[in-house]
């Protein structure tokens, strides 16, 4: 049976010979329904205590999975982040290894080009120096001829200024000779023959 403070305090109690004292007994059904009102507040004061909590738990449970679904979101962002740099970083490595490949084999090729063109330079050169040394060479040669034939000629011009000489001593040395004279006529045929022995 369900019993509140209204119901205990309008409540009458029936009248026997030698029963309670009334009076003691209305204040003892006072204080029991007054504590009953205390109860009943502090019951409805209880009841409102538990549903705010129940809500800030609800509202805390709330949080709490926002803030959890936050942190998954900010760990998967987290992890692709790191995954994208990874590739983007790879990316640039691959690209460097291309590209430091790339001027090597550039390198490469154009240190083949100057050296192949060094030795067709060589090779020029050494042609050119064939030349010149053998053009040096036959100038040399015919200066050695010129100088030869130099010096055949002076020595045969030498030679026949000697018999010009040794004639016209010839000449001066014979008796009777002279402008005019007989050893003129003697010495032409001789000097004549003495030209066709030279």
């Amino acid at each position: 049976m369900s019993v509140n403070r209204i119901d205990l305090l309008n409540h009458t109690f029936s009248r026997v010979l030698r029963g309670y004292d009334p009076e003691e007994v209305d204040n003892y059904l006072q204080d029991i329904a007054d504590t009953m009102a205390r109860l009943g507040d502090e019951r409805v004061r209880l009841t409102n205590l538990v549903a705010q909590l129940e809500e800030r738990l609800a509202a805390y449970g709330e949080r709490e999975s926002a803030l959890r679904e936050t942190l998954l979101a900010s760990q998967r962002m987290l992890e692709e982040i790191k995954s994208s740099a990874q590739k983007e970083a790879q990316l640039i490595i691959d690209s460097a290894q291309n590209r430091a490949e790339n001027l090597t084999n550039q390198a490469n090729l154009r240190l083949a080009r100057i050296l192949d063109e060094i030795s067709e330079a060589r090779k020029l050169k050494a042609q050119f120096e064939f030349k010149v040394r053998s053009v040096i060479e036959g100038h040399l040669k015919l200066l050695e001829l010129g100088q030869m034939e130099d010096a055949r000629m002076e020595r045969a011009t030498a030679a026949l200024n000697r018999r010009s000489d040794i004639r016209n001593e010839a000449a001066r040395s014979e008796p009777g000779s002279g402008p005019g004279g007989p050893g003129e006529q003697r010495g032409g045929p001789r000097n004549k023959n003495d030209g066709h022995d030279g």
